[in-house]
């Protein structure tokens, strides 16, 4: 048995994904059975079917969902002659043409719909990569804005560190000069103290 693949899923197989689950809602089986049969044909686990289906691929499929619902309440409204139809490539025309085989007597509207919502999926996986690209370059730069703040925020608080130990230094200085200004003041030692001459000059005048 060989090993589940692990690699990003590519437009063919999201097709393929798309026809198998649409054709298991046509005639009436389920889609996990759907999950199964493309999981087997790509090498995938059906839950990974399962999860690619609903979180990306059923929301592109809206209006094909629902018109392969109303071929499958007409044919279970026929008088049982419906046959199991044989399925086909991941090709769009065979797919139509497996939509035909199921509905013998499909109306034009219901192929104009389908083949609308086709190009309106198409249209939703363009925005969705363009929405993805945009969010991603967003994201980028926030984490480079981050990086920048956590730079200069380290900065900062390196020079708040530099800055209060200096500052600690000054503290002490200061203290250290205040009791040599006490022991001073407790000695004998005359005080010195200064007056102005005539001429506006200091001088030392002992007390």
């Amino acid at each position: 048995m060989g090993s589940t693949r692990q690699d990003a899923w590519n437009h063919d197989e999201d097709l393929l994904l798309a026809e198998v689950v649409l054709r298991h809602i046509r005639e009436g089986g389920t889609q996990l059975a759907a999950f199964e049969e493309v999981g087997k044909k790509l090498s995938r686990t059906s839950a990974a079917c399962g999860f690619r289906w609903n979180s990306l691929i059923r929301k592109k499929y809206d209006t094909a969902i629902a018109i392969a619902k109303k071929q499958r309440k007409q044919a279970a409204s026929q008088s049982g002659k419906s046959k199991k139809k044989q399925h086909h490539s991941t090709e769009q025309v065979k797919v139509m043409n497996a939509t035909y085989q199921a509905k013998p007597h499909i109306c034009m509207d219901d192929v104009i719909c389908y083949l609308q919502g086709l190009q309106e999926a198409e249209k939703d996986t363009h925005t969705i990569l363009e929405d993805y690209h945009h969010m991603k370059e967003q994201y980028e730069q926030v984490v480079k804005k981050n990086e920048t703040l956590e730079q200069e925020m380290e900065k900062l608080k390196e020079e708040y560190d530099k800055v209060h130990e200096d500052y600690k230094v000054l503290l002490n200085f200061m203290e250290r000069a205040r009791k040599m200004a006490i022991t001073d003041d407790d000695t004998d030692t005359p005080q010195v103290k200064f007056q102005m001459d005539y001429n506006g000059n200091l001088e030392k005048v002992e007390k």
